[in-house]
């Protein structure tokens, strides 16, 4: 296959992307790649909302700024914090013209939640189906533009660049180049070749690493992984945000239901095995500080009382507001026996959001040429060492678009310098006799990356992740040489990959510092900063 934008995922940046680059560019082609079903992605399971300035009587963008970058503990970029805050309303009001639906109040005026770590009430919301609602707003304007097509149930395997050709290519290679990728068709269990002039990244995140996780089963850090072996940047992936309060079931493992932050907004209270308020022992803005603060809390109130989890308490809460504001949740609760209004909800931390990355400039270029990124999977600048509430859908929005602008300004000089690429070689390969190599290998990983890499985390423990690890690695590439490509064994890959990149950055960052603690350095170093890997 050949085009000339390929947009690999289609969650909110990669559909957003899609939409301008297709409009900009009428005579040519959009091709948009999936690994499973279009609309199965992060974006749909994003609950609270989108935060942005629309009441400039009792909120402003600087409150925004500031609020972004104390919750970035001193690693934001704040240029890039003005650009996206700045921006951020123009790209929400094109949304809303696509159709995307945000809750009123009665006089017509747009219901704003607030969230932790927001000084204002700002967050526009859906019920407690945001992203949702986003996402079938962006597929029902993406299915209306001729010139761009969708292939699902492909997975990318590598980014074709020189190295393929036979050049040595290393982090230092000057004008690394991506002419397109291979990809594994899941119908067909062929590699195919997708040749394109320029490439987006919009593959998501990374949450199935760990053991628990609000992410879906997609969320494997497909796109961190290839960039990384294609000798792109890849910079902070130390900072795993673990929300605070992901649904808590016992024995549960993989994709956890989220209580969205949205609820402690509207005056949800956290209380431990006692019954106690704690988190005003903690900090002084209680249930609404930043995640990294009330996940540490929650897990040190667990370590204390030897608990799985705490409790969040909604029953002072007015029950129509809570079922309007929050049907999904109210029926999740109440299909597990929890009624909202007599019982409180048992809620635990779980792996949410990669605020490192794949290391982009301010038009969402990458270190390799005609490659760009955008959404989860990018490290903008925005987020530093912790992500505010709401900010992610704001930012991918943002820099989808801004990467069209410079994709576009490429294409209009865009020269073709190869048109041979060279077929996926699988000589030597055979079907795999047991499966459970790759699924017990997957086991371990999330346990080692949950119990070493976690919430809290200190050298010893980093130093055992590592060794295992490395363990991992060697046993999972013998695999890979030796047997067929499945979507298994790639994902197993690429989160060793990403599992590997977030502890070796957690091992360099000698002190604690948003959502990355360790023991052995609980004060902030100010020389510290970005850790480029």
């Amino acid at each position: 296959m050949q085009t000339d934008f390929l947009v690999i995922g289609s969650g909110i940046a990669g559909l957003t992307y899609a939409i301008k680059v297709a409009e900009a560019c009428p005579d040519k082609q959009v091709l948009i790649v999936t690994k499973s079903m279009a609309d199965e992605t992060n974006t749909k399971y994003a609950q609270g909302g989108i935060a942005v300035v629309n009441d400039l009587e009792n909120d402003s963008f600087e409150k925004h700024i500031d609020d972004t970058l104390i919750a970035g503990d001193g690693l934001c970029n704040k240029e890039i914090v003005e650009v996206v805050v700045k921006e951020g309303a123009l790209r929400v009001n094109e949304i809303i013209e696509w159709g995307a639906r945000f809750d009123k109040e009665k006089d017509g005026d747009y219901a704003l939640g607030k969230e932790g770590g927001h000084s204002e009430h700002r967050i526009l919301h859906h019920k407690d189906v945001t992203g949702a609602e986003m996402e079938r707003a962006l597929l029902e304007t993406v299915k209306n533009l001729p010139n761009v097509q969708f292939v699902n149930h492909f997975f990318i395997v590598d980014l074709i660049t020189q190295h393929h050709f036979g050049y040595l290519v290393t982090k230092s290679t000057p004008d690394i180049q991506c002419f397109g990728v291979y990809a594994l068709n899941l119908q067909t269990n062929r590699i195919e070749i997708i040749q394109s002039k320029i490439t987006m990244l919009a593959a998501g995140g990374n949450g199935q690493v760990y053991r628990t996780t609000t992410n879906p089963s997609i969320a494997s850090g497909d796109g961190v992984a290839m960039v990384y072996r294609a000798k792109g940047r890849i910079e902070n992936m130390e900072f795993i945000q673990f929300h605070p309060t992901a649904l808590y079931q016992a024995g549960q493992k993989g994709q956890a239901f989220l209580i969205t932050e949205a609820v402690r907004g509207d005056g949800g209270i956290l209380r431990n095995h006692k019954g106690e308020a704690f988190m005003e022992r903690y900090d002084e803005r209680k249930d609404l500080a930043p995640r990294d603060i009330v996940a540490r809390a929650i897990d040190s109130e667990m370590k204390i009382n030897g608990t799985e989890h705490v409790w969040l308490d909604c029953r002072h809460m007015d029950l129509e507001k809570f079922i309007h504001h929050f049907p999904n949740i109210y029926e999740k609760c109440k299909s597990l026996g929890i009624d909202v209004a007599q019982h409180m909800i048992p809620v635990a931390p779980a792996a949410h959001y990669s605020c490192g990355g794949i290391k982009t400039d301010e038009w969402g270029c990458t270190s390799i040429k005609y490659l760009y990124a955008a959404g989860e999977c990018a490290s903008t600048g925005l987020h530093g060492a912790n992500r505010l509430a709401s900010n992610s859908l704001l930012e991918a929005m943002v820099f989808a678009h801004r990467s069209n602008l410079d994709a576009v300004e490429k294409m209009k000089t865009f020269v073709a310098v190869q048109t041979e690429l060279p077929e996926w070689n699988a000589k030597g390969t055979s079907v795999p006799k047991e499966m459970i190599l790759i699924t017990q290998s997957l086991k371990e990983l999330q346990q080692v990356m949950s119990d070493y890499v976690g919430i809290v985390r200190n050298d010893i423990r980093l130093q055992r992740a590592m060794r295992r690890l490395d363990l991992l690695w060697e046993e999972t590439e013998e695999l890979y040489r030796n047997t067929t490509i499945s979507p298994q064994i790639m994902e197993l890959r690429n989160m060793i990959t990403v599992g590997y990149l977030i502890t070796k950055g957690a091992a360099f960052r000698k002190e604690s510092r948003g959502l990355h603690f360790n023991t052995d350095y609980p004060e902030k170093n100010p020389l510290l900063q970005n850790i480029v890997l």
